[in-house]
């Protein structure tokens, strides 16, 4: 980490034992993701109760080298576990650890693409028949039928338009299951 970690306390005096959980809890980030730019912790009692036990807040917040922030947050409410400041901080690092794995997601470029549609041109329009048959730009001849058109497009339809598609495997071969006029 490039600046030391910054660990708080807020509505409550310091704790070498939660201080050292938090250290603990910091280096497992680290050992996950070992381009952390900084690190705060803020961990508060925010109410006085009287009969039953306060509920701790847990406040994660990371920098990454790029600029990108995580922020995990776990606020009391209504969770009684957290009555228990280990589990309060277990709760907010494991929040601050998925937030981080998403992060490292995107940095490393792993993010989910969607595949393009394929594109091609109109081959054969058959309109008293409802199909007509699409040339892909490998040269394949792919089957289409006027319901595969989107928005009822299939009557403004001419050779030689080109057009995005989605192909399938139909019974007898190759076929568009969604057709759209690029033009």
């Amino acid at each position: 980490m490039q600046v030391e970690p910054h660990i708080a306390f807020h509505g409550m005096g310091p704790s070498d034992a939660i201080r050292a959980r938090v250290e603990k809890e910091i280096d497992k980030l680290e050992k996950f993701f070992g381009h952390i730019t900084s690190c705060r912790v803020v961990v508060s009692k925010p109410q006085k109760r009287h009969h039953h036990g306060d509920l701790y807040a847990v406040n994660v917040h990371l920098v990454l080298p790029d600029g990108r922030e995580v922020l995990a947050n776990r606020n009391p409410a209504k969770d009684h576990a957290h009555e228990d400041t280990y589990v309060a901080i277990r709760d907010a690092f494991a929040a601050a650890r998925r937030q981080l794995q998403d992060q490292a997601r995107k940095i490393r470029g792993d993010v989910k693409r969607h595949a393009e549609p394929a594109t091609g041109i109109v081959e054969t329009l058959l309109a008293e028949k409802n199909y007509g048959f699409l040339r892909s730009h490998d040269g394949r001849e792919i089957y289409f039928h006027r319901n595969s058109v989107l928005n009822d497009g299939f009557d403004k339809l001419r050779i030689g338009d080109p057009v995005t598609y989605s192909e399938s495997d139909g019974d007898e071969g190759p076929q568009a299951s969604m057709v759209r006029p690029t033009h």
